[in-house]
């Protein structure tokens, strides 16, 4: 059994969710929000790498799956949430947990099918997978959706002999590949 954290990063809210992979299903083990207020960028990022930091002294994953950054009409958003997403990911790596990176349509792919399912698709499948009575806050959700595509995707890599992962960077990397893959 695997521990894994889910991070749906932003700069005023950032999501978790943290999913135990059984190796024949996922099983729900805790969701929130850290909130970081309205303060200065600095305060807030500050508040995200503390937040994510008590998350894993709390509940000790082996792993991490974070949503990557997309390029939103607005520059300033982006860069803020990247900023954030740096946060969370330092915080991991200071407790030596593996990060995986995945898109947004990665992660409805893996949970809903689709990787243009709306948010609230997202939300129900995730209730449905981790046969949950009531509606976690939707960065909640998007963060066990994280860690859902990553238990996916473990559990597609193991049976090819791809599961062995470093981080290098806050990236994973493939550690050997068989004969005939490319890295």
């Amino acid at each position: 059994m695997t521990l894994i954290l889910g991070i749906d990063p932003g700069s005023r809210i950032t999501g978790y969710g943290v999913v135990r992979d059984t190796g024949r299903g996922c099983e729900y083990v805790a969701s929130g929000c850290i909130r970081t207020g309205s303060g200065e960028l600095p305060e807030r990022l500050d508040a995200v790498f503390a937040g994510v930091s008590k998350i894993i002294e709390q509940y000790q994953p082996e792993l991490m799956g974070i949503e990557q950054v997309f390029m939103a009409s607005n520059a300033d958003s982006a860069l803020k949430l990247g900023q954030a997403r740096g946060a969370a990911i330092v915080a991991a790596t200071q407790h030596n947990i593996a990060v995986s990176e995945y898109s947004a349509t990665q992660i409805k792919s893996a949970v809903v099918g689709s990787g243009r399912a709306a948010k609230e698709q997202v939300q129900m499948m995730v209730m449905h997978l981790l046969k949950l009575t009531k509606k976690p806050q939707i960065d909640a959700s998007d963060a066990l959706a994280v860690a859902l595509c990553h238990a996916h995707h473990r559990q597609t890599l193991i049976p090819h002999n791809l599961g062995g992962a470093r981080t290098r960077g806050g990236r994973m990397r493939l550690a050997s590949l068989p004969e005939g893959y490319a890295q």
